[in-house]
């Protein structure tokens, strides 16, 4: 009985950490970029009480053996990189990736890389392309001041208007990783390299596999509402039997206890 509220409690602390996840991934349902989380599970060790195979009398072996498991825990959180629906901005600064491989790239404050779904771009004092918390987009680009117009291509390929005439002023290039769910999670819908995640490849927007750069567009957070809210009440209940669990073995033994009386 007392293996049973242990089991129990494991099965209570999984669902309370899935129950995180999915207030985290409701939270950002209007974050750009935003791409949803889901929670692995994994069982417990097992107590082999008797193997299976192991002789019964006389030779004859048992077709199964006799475990009892001790509950579940959380392998880890996968990030799913499902594309999410586009929302069409106007502005010529917002870019989206048609596909779903492929990461702007920037550079953060301390030197080092980020990557990001976000292209909700603008311009800095100097005419810079950068995030809406400053970061300059890699490799960097330059709008100059007296440009009256904007065009990035499907390839990446950024041009402006100048006295009515067309200057390419540079190309924005993708990063893709060969394990996307092991990149690191740093918020401001930025994403960091990491050993599990592999080494950035990077490429030309539309090749390779990566996706086409849409302008004027900016992708939406991929979670479904429905979905997370199928899962929310899943989660709930599977958390409300765990607790059952918990108090009719707190019952049993109450029932053993009172049977000295």
């Amino acid at each position: 009985m007392m293996r049973g509220l242990f089991t129990a409690a494991a099965g209570m602390q999984g669902m309370s950490f899935m129950v995180d996840n999915i207030a985290n991934n409701l939270a950002n349902t209007n974050t750009t970029g935003y791409k949803r989380t889901r929670v692995d599970f994994q069982d417990l060790l097992y107590q082999t009480i008797k193997p299976a195979g192991s002789s019964a009398y006389q030779g004859i072996k048992l077709p199964t053996g006799v475990q009892i498991g001790h509950g579940v825990r959380v392998a880890g959180t996968r990030r799913v990189f499902n594309e999410g629906s586009f929302t069409y901005t106007e502005n010529p600064l917002d870019v989206a990736i048609s596909g779903r491989r492929g990461f702007f790239q920037v550079t953060l404050a301390d030197g080092t890389m980020g990557y990001t779904r976000n292209g909700a771009f603008s311009l800095d004092e100097s005419g810079n392309i950068v995030t809406s918390d400053g970061f300059l987009l890699d490799p960097p680009i330059q709008i100059p001041q007296d440009a009256t117009a904007v065009n990035i291509s499907e390839e990446g390929f950024v041009s402006v208007v100048q006295s009515n005439e067309i200057s390419e002023l540079g190309q924005i290039t993708l990063a893709d990783f060969i394990n996307p769910s092991g990149l690191s999670a740093m918020g401001q819908n930025l994403f960091m390299e990491t050993e599990a995640s592999g080494t950035p490849i990077t490429g030309t927007p539309g090749q390779d596999g990566l996706g086409f750069l849409q302008q004027g567009f900016l992708e939406n957070s991929n979670v479904s509402l429905s979905e997370e809210l199928v899962n929310l009440i899943t989660a709930q209940r599977a958390y409300e039997v765990n607790s059952r669990a918990v108090k009719t073995g707190d019952e049993m033994i109450q029932t053993a206890v009172n049977l000295k009386q």
